[in-house]
């Protein structure tokens, strides 16, 4: 039976620094008999499943990613008073019953179409090299598509043919498929580092790490909401996969190895040429950095050497099409309040999601009180002079901090007299803008997903050592640790990757989640400029989570259709969201 390949009219190769127009004729009309042909045809159909991770940015208050920010310990929700997603996500309460459909049904999406082209490639006359690549690009891409959801949901049905029926199964078969996609990838695609925009064999390594030390840890006391909530951190050192085979940790431990030595990838030697406030039409005009001879490891196009899997972003942003073309994260994360950007900079214009926790500065200032990751990482808005709390026009600031992360943010240039509130009008002009010049869709920074600092820190997790954390430490200029313990490479990651997405998935996997989250409880903000708390909501942050293991509430058009039964902890009136 032939099948229909779902290929985008217009497709964007996400890593890549150009977008790819795909104007074969009746594209929709092809089928795995008579698609793909060619390489390009294949390329056309691998950007379309690449495509998925802008889609995504469309809406990315829905996303996984966003989730992983704003549930951690390590940001509270923020926003303004009628933002009320944001402090749901936070509190892991609901708000409305379809928060985080779209991002449901468009990672669903994108696992459509990387299951119709791995369909059709094995059938195709295309060279053993190129099927090889493309096969494992397209089973990394279903594989961290399914990591996100699975992350975010728990149980989501597993489809790996078109056409197949979307059900719920046992959630351990669907984690087993997520790690031999990726066990695949690595072991299959050529060895060769790549900077054309496609995933390469040693960022498959480094995201089957990511994904084995979540599920080996997360689910290592069973799968029932006793054991994902336990405290006792026992993870498993196998998972049988589907094709038969065994995956062990050994084998992990070797995939992240070769990733190390083999891969090419490294460390920026300056922590702060990683982050975009150093580009070149802010570093000099901001007082942290000026007279530090940083340089920005992107500035004009060159390439990050530690970033391993980046979504790229363009200027064909348009609120009508392609929104996610723009970096919709920087807007979201980028100081609120109507300031002039004056008032903000070096920091752009956005709706404040995402304050930083104080509990994270004193646990950060009490651990390592030298650590230049620390000010590298926020900003205390008490020393930008002219900045307001509360905003300005826009005066309704909720959960508001005197911190503010400056990784994921907007940031602002100047030409030395004018401000833009983002740098990249200055950097690539202010002509071709599909939606203008405009601080909503300006913003196209790269969002790094994963960096070769992360590889390290896993790889001294697998083997329990010191070696990768050492490295890490040096970068920052903190002396070497003597010996390896849990309790340090948590710090490490904490420290290292603050504000990347990654710390959610990591305090749920070693089952130290509750206690983590309830340090949150009663610190001090601002709420519509004025001094508040951070109190309790529906019972508290431990309380919550015991209730869900930080799964969200099942999209309820979903569960209407009979797809998935609704998760634990969002059937009643106690995990409904009423505002600040």
């Amino acid at each position: 039976m032939k099948k229909i390949l779902y290929i985008a009219a217009s497709a964007v190769l996400s890593l890549g620094m150009v977008s790819c127009s795909l104007d074969a004729e009746n594209l929709t009309d092809s089928t795995s008999e008579n698609f793909p042909k060619t390489e390009e045809d294949a390329t056309a159909s691998l950007a379309a499943i690449y495509e998925n991770l802008n889609a995504v940015n469309a809406t990315p208050q829905a996303s996984f990613y966003y989730l992983s920010m704003l549930a951690s310990d390590d940001n509270l929700g923020g926003g303004g008073a009628n933002d009320k997603l944001m402090q749901a996500l936070d509190l892991m309460c609901n708000y409305n019953a379809n928060m985080t459909e779209q991002f449901y049904k468009d990672r669903f999406e994108g696992i459509g179409r990387a299951n119709a082209l791995l369909q059709a490639l094995p059938n195709t006359d295309l060279s053993d090299d190129f099927k090889a690549q493309a096969i494992g690009e397209a089973k990394f891409l279903r594989g961290f598509y399914y990591y996100e959801l699975a992350s975010q949901y728990g149980n989501v049905p597993l489809v790996t043919e078109p056409g197949q029926d979307p059900v719920q199964g046992e959630v351990t078969d669907l984690w087993a498929q997520i790690l031999m996609d990726l066990r695949d990838a690595a072991k299959d695609m050529p060895e060769k580092k790549l900077t054309d925009g496609h995933v390469d064999k040693y960022t498959a390594e480094a995201m089957l790490a990511r994904v084995w030390l979540f599920y080996t840890g997360f689910y290592g006391n069973g799968t029932d909401l006793a054991a994902l909530t336990s405290t006792t951190y026992n993870p498993l050192t196998s998972v049988a996969l589907p094709d038969g085979s065994t995956l062990t940790k050994q084998e992990v431990i070797g995939y992240i190895d070769d990733c190390v030595n083999n891969s090419g990838y490294e460390l920026v030697p300056d922590y702060r040429n990683l982050w975009a406030y150093t580009n070149k039409y802010t570093v000099e005009n901001y007082p942290y950095t000026a007279g530090q001879k940083l340089k920005w490891v992107e500035d004009d196009n060159a390439v990050n050497p530690e970033s391993m899997f980046a979504i790229k972003f363009n200027k064909l942003a348009s609120w009508n099409t392609t929104i996610g073309y723009g970096n919709g994260y920087a807007l979201h994360f980028g100081i609120r309040g109507g300031q002039d950007v004056d008032k903000t900079f070096p920091f752009g214009q956005g709706w404040g999601a995402g304050p930083v926790a104080p509990n994270l500065v004193k646990d950060w200032e009490n651990a390592e009180p030298d650590d230049i990751r620390r000010e590298a990482s926020i900003q205390d808005v008490r020393e930008l002079p002219k900045y307001a709390f509360g905003g300005a026009t826009w005066a309704d600031f909720i959960q508001e901090t005197n911190w503010f992360e400056k990784k994921q943010c907007a940031i602002a240039g100047t030409d030395g007299e004018n401000y833009q509130p983002c740098f990249e009008v200055y950097m690539y002009g202010d002509k071709g803008w599909s939606n203008g010049v405009n601080f909503q869709t300006s913003n196209i920074h790269d969002l790094v997903l994963l960096r070769f600092a992360d590889v390290l820190l896993m790889q001294s997790e697998l083997k329990e050592d010191v070696s990768g954390i050492n490295k890490v430490r040096a970068r920052a200029g903190l002396q070497a640790i003597g010996s390896y313990s849990l309790a340090a490479l948590q710090n490490e990651r904490r420290w290292e990757l603050a504000f990347e997405g990654v710390r959610w998935n990591d305090i749920r996997r070693w089952h130290i989640a509750a206690a983590a989250l309830e340090k949150q409880t009663n610190q001090p903000t601002y709420s519509r400029g004025k001094p508040d708390t951070n109190t309790a909501h529906n019972g508290g942050y431990a309380t919550r989570y015991n209730a869900t293991a930080g799964f969200q509430k099942m999209p309820e058009n979903q569960v209407l259709q009979g797809r998935v039964a609704q998760n634990e902890g969002w059937t009643s009136a106690d995990s409904e969201y009423q505002g600040w």
